[in-house]
């Protein structure tokens, strides 16, 4: 193992393991503050410093979007404002136990890509692909359920809850698919322009719901009570751990470094048992299988890559 990928896995698990220590943080902010006003707090401050960063690195020419500033607002939107809005409600909504469920859903994160690649690029999946699929939303409906499968029906917004959830990850893989489409142009400038028109998607909804009295600007004890969950959720699960993911990822190639997202959920368990949390055999189960799923899946895809390299090069000669 060569240095260089060394740094690679490096940066990759200082990614996930930020990422799976959020939900558990977020947990008691989500008491005091809505996930709304707290998204535009948190992702307010990371437009802000990615805009400072590309200024100073690429200049003032990096700002021009070219012609795709519809598509750039598309993609922000969903990442900066659909994202934060539907998982971390879903999570409030899901109570003590929605960490581990959000956690679990953003592990699953590479199977919704799949469909996204299916419905975007037309990239059929394949067949382990689908069965994957399938294999981890057991995984995940053993989670949520814990062994009652009466909760996602009995009054508690279970089936809500990771409803939202899931939407918030597939708007997350809908951001990333995005990416894609500016192969000219460096992450940061895809991060910083897609961030900045996400913003203003959050202000604009939010002036709207406040307008209307759905929502309320939050008092200054309540920013004070969250101040801690905010510098984490900006910083480390914010501009580092996106920085160090997307240069992890450059170093060791994606295919090896999405199999780092299956350390989200474990991260996220550890923490909650060591905050008192009763984690059931049910939970730890469904865990497993999800992650089963996703670690065979890109096996799979490994070794049929590698089968059809070789075919490449035997034909050539």
């Amino acid at each position: 193992m060569t240095g260089k990928y060394a740094l690679g896995l490096l940066l990759c698990l200082i990614s996930v393991l930020s990422w799976g220590g959020m939900f558990p943080i977020m947990e008691p902010a989500l008491k005091v503050m809505d996930p709304f006003y707290f998204t535009l707090f948190r992702y307010g401050s990371v437009a802000i410093i990615f805009a400072l960063i590309l200024f100073i690195t690429e200049g003032a020419h990096a700002f021009k979007t070219e012609g795709h500033v519809f598509k750039l607002w598309v993609f922000g939107t969903a990442a900066f404002a659909g994202f934060s809005f539907l998982v971390f409600l879903g999570q409030q909504l899901a109570g003590a136990s929605g960490s581990i469920i959000a956690s679990v859903m953003m592990a699953i994160q590479p199977l919704l890509g799949v469909l996204v690649a299916w419905i975007y690029r037309g990239i059929k999946p394949t067949l382990a692909s689908l069965v994957s699929m399938i294999v981890a939303a057991i995984g995940v409906f053993m989670v949520v359920t814990k062994g009652d499968f009466s909760v996602l029906f009995s009054g508690q917004n279970t089936l809500l809850a990771v409803t939202l959830i899931l939407l918030g990850a597939l708007c997350w893989v809908i951001y990333t698919a995005g990416g894609a489409d500016f192969p000219e142009w460096s992450i940061l400038r895809y991060s910083t322009l897609t961030a900045l028109l996400g913003v203003c998607s959050v202000i604009i909804a939010l002036t709207i719901a406040t307008i209307l009295g759905w929502l309320h600007f939050p008092s200054l004890n309540q920013i004070v009570e969250v101040h801690t969950a905010l510098i984490y959720m900006v910083t480390f699960a914010g501009v580092i751990a996106v920085f160090t993911w997307n240069l992890g990822n450059r170093i060791i190639t994606p295919i090896n470094g999405i199999l780092f997202m299956n350390l989200v959920p474990i991260t996220s368990f550890i923490i909650k048992i060591v905050n008192g949390y009763q984690v059931s055999l049910f939970e730890v189960a469904g865990c497993i299988i999800t992650i089963t799923a996703l670690v065979g899946n890109n096996l799979y895809n490994r070794y049929k890559a590698k089968q059809s390299d070789t075919t490449e090069l035997t034909s050539t000669h």
